[in-house]
């Protein structure tokens, strides 16, 4: 089994070189599932729209997480209870719209995978206690119980908080990969219990930029340059980062997982 998760999309740019570069790469590495976090994904690089949902599966992506920036456009919430496809973090107050985990089949029919959206609790938006929240799902799906592999998407700002996230799944889940930073950490390994593992896959989007946002709009705002507007993405070619994770059928636990960095200035 290989299951490819890829960064937060950024702005047009990430979905350039994502509509570049996905199709290629699913087909030569021989993809069985594909994951994209989206939360970045409108023009403005705040939020998602239906549209652009529908667009990035078109391209071959099985399921779409997100974070903090999930409800940035009004229309989100009014589909995103039937796009069951399209994730929010499942720490999100109770009533929230949507799910924030799910459980679906490979384009063969074949193997179960699950997939868990989580959000951190430090310098985030108020959620509920994240620790607390994974504990409870993972008593609804257990892996080689519920599904043949499971995927954890955590959404957060500090790195400590992800690498316990980490080792709290290490055995419990196939993979458990950092999302919403936009810089790939160097730390890509399987913990001691095989769950495979990364702090942050990065992004897809111009890494010639400030996470993605325009540099010299983004150093005017640090300096209280009072011509400064609002952050807005950087326009350059894209990098699509993210992992391709090998995984056992038999124990669902990883095998191998490969940093994957193509395209746009962080390639160079």
């Amino acid at each position: 089994m290989k299951i490819l998760v890829l960064g937060d999309i950024m702005g047009l740019s990430g979905r350039d070189v994502l509509k570049r570069k996905l199709p290629k790469i699913i087909k030569d590495n021989k993809i069985d599932f594909s994951i994209v976090n989206g939360e970045n994904a409108a023009d403005d690089g705040k939020g998602i729209t239906k549209k652009i949902v529908e667009d990035i599966f078109l391209l071959g992506i099985d399921v779409i997480t997100s974070g903090n920036h999930i409800w940035d456009k009004q229309e989100t919430s009014k589909f995103i209870e039937k796009e069951k496809r399209l994730l929010r973090p499942a720490n999100f107050v109770e009533g929230t719209p949507g799910d924030g985990f799910g459980i679906y089949t490979t384009k063969d029919n074949k193997y179960k995978i699950g997939v868990i959206n989580l959000m951190g609790n430090v310098f985030m938006r108020k959620t509920d206690d994240v620790f607390k929240k994974a504990k409870d799902i993972c008593k609804k799906i257990i892996l080689k119980k519920n599904v043949d592999f499971l995927v954890v998407d955590f959404h957060g700002e500090i790195t400590s908080e992800k690498m316990a996230i980490g080792y709290f799944f290490d055995g419990l889940s196939t993979c458990v990969v950092g999302t919403h930073t936009h810089v790939p950490t160097a730390d890509t390994r399987i913990l001691e219990k095989g769950t495979a593992y990364q702090t942050d896959i990065g992004m897809c989007g111009d890494y010639n930029s400030v996470i993605g946002m325009n540099k010299e709009n983004s150093l005017k705002r640090f300096l209280k340059d009072k011509s400064a507007m609002s952050h807005f993405p950087s326009s350059g070619e894209g990098t699509l980062s993210g992992v391709i994770v090998e995984a056992d059928h038999k124990t669902g636990l990883a095998n191998k997982i490969t940093r994957l960095i193509t395209g746009g200035e962080l390639e160079k």
